[in-house]
């Protein structure tokens, strides 16, 4: 390093008495009295300008406006988790109801091949608003639909509305049969609303694919999208996959000999991850292939849990099998078999089954599955995958024989269909199991898809009860599923249960379910998927989509430690408990870490299988609890919070909070205000909540007393003062520094706020950095705050935080001015603006810049300082100056993979039954006429039936997110040390550094060799902010488990449960009439199994 320097003075040239020509870098000790004084000017000032100690003494001359009340937090959580219980408690009534109203109606009700036009009527979810929508077309009817702020859209309650899928023919027997006695469900449900007003929807999920649920409401506005390819599934939701059967331990097995290629392994490959989208995360599955041997498609040594990344990652590994060689079936049943038998890993340990895909074959690989499956305690069904002449006997044998089931998959057209049919088929035990399986599940969160944000739904099965005879059993049970009853529980009905504004901004409650995930936490915040619901095609085509369920697990939801991994595992199984933890806290805007102390207190949730906790910091054990009274309410007369009288008192907001059920919030704080105002008034207390109104007016006078101390002094320096509260109130002073107050007037969502009340000392805040590149409106300010220490009666509260908005030019010369020495010899004599030779800044604990002595970091403050000086900044962290914390956020949203198409959902048209085909009748009918009539649109139009095919490949080109992970580093001081130093090695070059902590402050002082001088380390930036990531290894994870507890029972197997035995309907083409060959080898339409819910 170069110690021989001529400074350039600049402004500070008059004040220099004395040069030097060697400049000797400043020692610790100097740099240290540099920075006591720079802490001892900046703690004066923000003490007088805030008058934090002012304050305190308010709030203790006032003690007869309020009392100071104990936040129990056992009680909080028993009472709480109790409200919960009795709240899903009604939700189950109502849903008992609908079951067994839905089972005695399908009892009732007499089958028939033909209607007439007025015994069914029933509204199609996806008919046109329009008046006109409905002419012409058969049993169609239109509701009265109006604006229902309850479900935040139009409703109609005096109907239900029916959802049929796009695959699925609505004119068939079937479906007509199903919408006739399922429409006298409409009643119950309306029984149901008018008993309980705050039910949400209620739904009837058929086996069929048939959705009817109340109220009435369009699936979606087609005025919006006049056409629309609709690919919701209700059999493919989360709530109904977890009704209708037990968990799953699922081993798919791929044949990839040489004779699966091209257009077969196409559609094995998109069967295969049709088929995983059955799967929730109570199940457990692996994908293997064979051919003479067996290989593992991803990197899973056993079955793992069927969450959405270890989905996501089969998905991608089926698209790489290959095929070649020759099939031996014994070999994959063999190791198929293993996977299944393995017992020291986490499984679902219920309804074993291997699902093998194939072009079909000679042997039947009988040894091998009698040596395994004697007992038929494993499920087999098979799928013969293409058009070939191929020998389906023996696959169809495998199934037969093993209490599974066969189908055909010939083309794309039969795909989704066939790979959820086998629901039906597991549903059989439970059926069976009768009243035993007659239990409510509450199933993960996830995104409602009409919208209505995050719910949990309770769901329970419908069984057919009628009997059914056969010559081998004589009249006997029918073994049927119906489908699946749900009703949904909005997060936000499940919130007002957990009172928020007596436990603090950084009190919260939290939920987890048997997964370890959260239904409940601060931090389930899934992002908004831009346009993924609605996606213009050509002006053409809508295509909708649904997301996947929000599965965030605790310990990605907070900072993850030992002692939480320990609580998450007592919740989980349903205990009792507290502790109390040191941790990290990631502040509201990820920017910053802190270390606080919380008790996390837990208790089970009775009737479900969720467990309820609360984490309380120890300031929040107490809390204020305002006396409203007339004498109050005079004192403080409401005219500190008028807006005539901001000048006096500050611009004043105050938090968008539910005051009064008749007070509307409104984005425009100061309109709210002013209706705040208007509606106390002339309203009675009894008309509103008394505690957050109280609260409200008590700091409203209490800040007002502050406000006018500030009016009597004034400051050099100071943009802004503010002081904000628990009770929802924020002052700024002087009222014109509003213009640039951008901070969230929600104090229990402010960043800053939050993270003050964290923290005992002066917290320095850097502006948010416009990565946008705009110029700046006006001068950024450094926001500066500091929490209220309160105590009354040895407990100690933090009500409030005061603060001030610091110009950076005063500071930055008063920064400067603190490291000048006058008369110094053979050294360095300060931080000179704009000095070629060193570089000074001052970081926040966070390293975001805040100040520095170069003009062209002036621009940069709030940017993180390793994107600035990234050598520097690596080096701190070696040096453990800052200590860093790697998060993944699973919620994130980002732009498609542009080879994320292979995973595409196909679709199909209406399919056929046997009986169908063989009834002459038949081909009059409707669905003949709409099978040939895709096949002439597909002769005349080839472009739009590939614009329909190609939709999901478009999809990955057009302008939607999808979810995907994000990481992202937060830097924090993780240590008690004050000073460093060292020296950046860049090999012919290098720099000096120094560092100083401020006390009492979250900075630190740094001085170091002016980058510009030594520019051969390299530059690549270190990066602070969310990247888009590959997450953890999930490969490691699966070796490694989080702990989890499946659900209690297992409807697997029954001794009654009769093996099914069908011919297949591809079987029964040689019989079929001519003219259908055509349509089956256009492709339009698929033959596979035939649905199993029959009279």
């Amino acid at each position: 390093m170069d110690t021989c320097r001529v400074p350039a003075w600049v402004f500070l040239v008059l004040v220099w008495q004395g040069g030097c020509l060697a400049s000797q870098f400043p020692t610790q000790l100097m740099i240290k009295e540099w920075v006591d004084q720079m802490q001892k000017e900046l703690v004066t000032l923000a003490d007088t300008a805030t008058g934090g100690m002012s304050l305190t003494q308010i709030f203790l001359r006032n003690q007869h406006l309020y009392s100071v009340e104990q936040n129990d937090a056992e009680e909080l959580v028993a009472r709480a988790a109790r409200n919960i219980e009795q709240l899903l408690r009604k939700r189950s009534a109502a849903l008992k109801k609908l079951a067994a109203a839905a089972e005695q109606f399908q009892v009732d009700h007499t089958w028939k091949d033909e209607f007439e036009d007025d015994e069914i009527s029933y509204y199609n979810s996806k008919d046109n608003l329009d008046a006109n929508e409905t002419e012409g077309k058969k049993y169609r009817l239109r509701p009265d639909f109006k604006e229902d702020a309850s479900f935040r859209r139009l409703t109609d309650h005096n109907h239900t509305a029916v959802h049929i899928p796009t695959d699925i023919y609505d004119g068939s027997t079937i479906v007509l049969n199903e919408l006739n006695w399922t429409e006298a469900l409409e009643d119950v449900f309306r029984k149901n609303r008018e008993d309980d007003p705050t039910l949400l929807w209620q739904v009837f999920g058929s086996a069929t694919g048939l959705a009817r649920y109340f109220p009435a409401s369009p699936w979606m506005d087609a005025r919006k999208t006049p056409s629309k390819i609709d690919l919701y599934d209700v059999r493919r939701r989360p709530w109904y996959i977890q009704g209708a059967a037990s968990p799953k331990d699922m081993l798919i097995l791929v044949d990839a000999s040489g004779s699966v290629s091209g257009l077969t392994l196409k559609l094995i490959r998109t069967s295969v991850s049709e088929m995983l989208e059955t799967l929730s995360d109570d199940d457990y599955v692996n994908v293997v292939y064979f051919n003479t041997r067996v290989k593992k498609t991803a990197c899973f040594d056993h079955l793992v849990q069927a969450n959405v990344r270890n989905k996501k990652l089969l998905k991608d590994a089926v698209q790489n099998i290959t095929a070649k060689g020759i099939t031996n079936y014994t070999k994959g049943f063999e190791f198929a078999f293993e996977q299944l038998s393995v017992k020291n890993v986490s499984r679902a340990n219920c309804n074993k089954i291997i699902m093998l895909f194939t072009d079909g074959g000679e042997e039947r690989a009988q040894a091998i599955l009698e040596k395994y499956n004697a007992d038929k305690k494993v499920r087999i069904f098979t799928f013969s995958v293409g058009q070939h002449n191929y020998d389906k006997g023996p696959i169809q044998w495998m199934a037969c024989s093993n209490k599974g089931y066969f189908y055909e998959i010939p083309s794309i057209g039969a795909i989704r269909i066939n790979t959820q049919e086998y629901l039906d088929v597991l549903g059989r035990p439970m059926v069976l199991a009768d009243k035993q399986a007659k239990q409510i599940q509450w199933t993960n969160v996830y995104l409602d898809a009409l919208e209505l944000g995050l719910v949990i739904t309770g769901t329970l099965p419908v069984f057919n009860r009628t009997m059914t005879v056969d010559e081998r059993h004589g009249e006997h049970q029918n073994q049927l599923i119906l489908g699946v009853m749900g009703i949904d529980v909005s997060l936000d009905d499940i919130k007002k249960l957990t009172p928020r504004f007596t436990i603090g901004p950084n009190g919260y409650y939290f939920a987890i379910d048997p997964n370890g995930y959260v239904l409940l936490h601060p931090n389930l915040q899934p992002k908004k998927r831009i346009g993924n619901r609605k996606l213009r095609l050509n002006d053409k085509y809508a295509v909708t989509f649904h997301e996947e369920p929000v599965t965030l697990d605790l310990l990605d939801a907070e900072l993850e430690n030992d002692i939480k991994v320990e609580i998450r595992k007592m919740m989980i199984d349903g205990e009792i408990g507290e502790r109390t933890i040191d941790t990290l806290v990631k502040t509201q805007d990820e920017r910053y870490i802190d270390r606080g102390i919380r008790t996390y207190t837990w208790a089970p949730v009775n009737g479900t299988d969720y467990s309820l906790a609360l984490a309380l910091p120890k300031y929040s054990e107490h809390f204020i609890q305002a006396k409203l009274g007339e004498d109050m309410k005079e004192a403080m007369s409401m005219e500190t919070m008028q807006l005539d009288r901001f000048d006096e008192f500050g611009h004043t907001y105050i938090a968008p909070r539910e005051y009064c059920k008749e007070l509307k919030l409104s984005l425009n704080n100061t309109q709210f205000l002013l209706d705040f105002n208007q509606f106390i008034e002339r309203t009675p207390p009894e008309a509103c909540n008394v505690s957050l109104v109280s609260r409200l007016i008590l700091d409203a006078g209490l800040t007002a007393e502050l406000v006018q101390l500030w009016n009597e002094q004034s400051v050099d320096g100071i943009v802004a003062r503010f002081v904000a509260t628990d009770g929802g109130i924020t002052r700024v002073y002087p009222r014109s520094a509003a213009e640039e107050w951008s901070e969230n007037h929600e104090t229990y969502e402010s960043s800053f706020y939050k993270r003050t009340l964290d923290n005992e000392i002066y917290i320095f805040t850097a502006p948010a950095f416009n990565t946008e590149g705009r110029e700046p409106v006006s001068e950024p300010c450094i926001l500066v705050s500091k929490a209220v220490d309160l105590t009354i009666d040895k407990v100690t509260l933090k009500p409030a935080v005061v603060g001030v908005k610091l110009n950076i030019s005063f500071w930055m010369n008063s920064f400067m001015n603190a490291t000048l020495k006058l008369n110094c010899k053979d050294e360095i004599c300060g931080c000179l603006k704009n000095d070629k030779h060193v570089d000074c800044v001052i970081l926040d604990d966070g390293g975001f810049l805040l100040m520095s002595n170069q003009d062209e970091y002036i621009s940069l403050i709030g940017q993180f300082f390793g994107e600035v000086d990234p050598v520097l900044m690596i080096n701190l962290v070696n040096t453990s100056l800052y200590s860093f914390n790697k998060t993944y956020d699973y919620q994130s949203v980002c732009d498609p993979e542009k080879d994320s198409k292979a995973a595409a959902g196909p679709r199909s048209v209406y399919v056929p039954t046997i009986a169908d085909l063989l009834s002459v009748g038949w081909w009059a009918s409707t669905a003949a006429w709409s099978i040939l009539q895709q096949l002439i649109y597909g002769l005349i139009f080839p472009n739009l039936l590939e614009a329909v095919e190609s939709a999901e490949e478009e999809i990955s080109d057009a302008m939607f997110k999808e979810s995907c992970i994000t990481e992202q580093t937060q830097y924090f001081f993780d240590n008690d040390e004050r000073s460093y130093s060292g020296v950046l090695d860049c090999g012919n070059c290098s720099r000096m550094y120094r560092g100083e902590k401020l006390p009492n402050t979250n900075l630190v002082f740094l001085i170091t060799d002016a980058k510009a001088t030594c520019l051969s380390c390299d530059p690549r930036p270190l990066r602070q902010a969310e990247q888009p990531s590959e997450g953890p290894d999930p490969c490691e994870l699966a070796q490694n488990p989080r702990y989890r507890k499946g659900p209690d029972a297992c409807f697997d197997n029954n001794e009654n449960d009769e093996p099914l035995c069908p011919i297949s309907r591809g079987s029964a083409l040689s019989s079929a009439p001519p003219v259908l060959f055509l349509l089956l080898s256009s492709g339009l339409v698929s033959v596979g199994a035939s649905p199993l819910i029959l009279p």
